[in-house]
């Protein structure tokens, strides 16, 4: 393993040497050019580009100029994006092992995680300056008419398990409406009904060929970027061991049906602080619990074990051995 390690850290000091020498040698044997010595020790080398991209089952051809431009902004902005991609990889091991799941039984393509990815960072109390909520982004209204609970002191966007199966939802009516994946991405920026007034008005069958507003124009390549990087973070710049990532933590769940006058005290009830229960119950939204009147509900509250609480390597599993450079 030493060894492995050791050859590695050799390939890439001789990949920086390599580069460094070939940027001087280049300045050297230009007598027309004058390329002045960098005054930083990293070099930013442009992302390669392949000839094309799967996603979701489907072959996506990059030859054509603006699809290759459009995924090279992608690929280049979420490599040199070092924080929020390299958080993004740590986080999945957390979030994908419930995301995954509820994709195939759904029927949905396993790639859909990736959206989740470009929607919120894997950041379960993502909340952005449109109001939108949770990994998947909903708006309120989104959200209800896809089944999420809303109202004083519970936020199903935040739940991840139901707000997949939300999201789960919406493919899968997007999908009936336009019998492809991508549209369908492309959709879940845009929404479907702008994607479909923008097909007929421009006479076009693909969201890749519609001229769209910038941020759904960029959406599906996004997501293809992201997918790229994850599945090979190695050759883009990210070294990841196993501790370096965030380990799934089990649960089980607590049923209530009757108000909780102060979750502070549920909390310590179950050897929690009230921070504690709050970050594995994100879609509690305050201090206490009221049940809405003349309904009976039940929520299932997550509750960690104590021990799961501390950080062991030996029980960090890894969810994609593709993340890290050590097993």
């Amino acid at each position: 393993m030493q060894q492995t390690k050791n050859a590695f850290r050799m390939m890439l000091i001789t990949g920086i040497i390599l580069l460094f020498t070939a940027f001087l040698s280049g300045s050297r044997d230009s007598e027309e050019t004058t390329v002045p010595q960098p005054v930083v020790s990293s070099f930013t080398v442009s992302v390669p580009i392949p000839p094309e991209i799967t996603l979701c089952n489907e072959t996506i051809d990059l030859q054509r100029l603006d699809m290759r431009e459009r995924f090279d902004r992608e690929i280049n902005s979420l490599t040199y994006l070092h924080a929020s991609t390299l958080l993004s990889i740590k986080r999945a091991n957390r979030f994908f092992p419930l995301i995954e799941p509820i994709l195939k039984r759904n029927g949905i393509p396993d790639d859909f995680k990736y959206l989740c990815v470009i929607e919120s960072q894997l950041d379960p109390r993502a909340y952005s300056p449109s109001k939108a909520a949770g990994l998947w982004q909903f708006l309120e209204s989104t959200a209800r008419t896809y089944g999420l609970e809303i109202r004083d002191g519970v936020d199903e966007r935040y739940h991840t398990e139901k707000a997949t199966e939300a999201a789960c939802l919406y493919f899968k009516e997007a999908y009936g409406r336009y019998g492809n994946w991508i549209n369908t991405i492309a959709s879940y920026n845009g929404g479907m009904s702008r994607i479909s007034s923008e097909m007929q008005k421009q006479q076009e069958a693909s969201a890749f060929d519609l001229l769209l507003v910038s941020e759904t124009s960029r959406y599906v390549f996004r997501m293809m970027a992201v997918k790229e990087i994850f599945e090979h973070p190695q050759e883009y710049g990210f070294i990841l061991k196993r501790e370096h990532l965030y380990p799934p933590v089990p649960v089980h769940t607590v049923e209530v049906s009757t108000d909780i006058p102060d979750w502070a005290t549920f909390a310590k009830e179950h050897e929690l602080s009230y921070m504690q229960l709050k970050e594995y119950n994100v879609w509690l939204r305050d201090t206490k619990l009221v049940m809405p009147a003349g309904e009976k509900k039940t929520y299932r509250i997550a509750i960690p074990k104590k021990e799961d609480l501390y950080f062991n390597k030996k029980r960090n599993k890894v969810h994609n051995k593709a993340w890290i450079v050590d097993n």
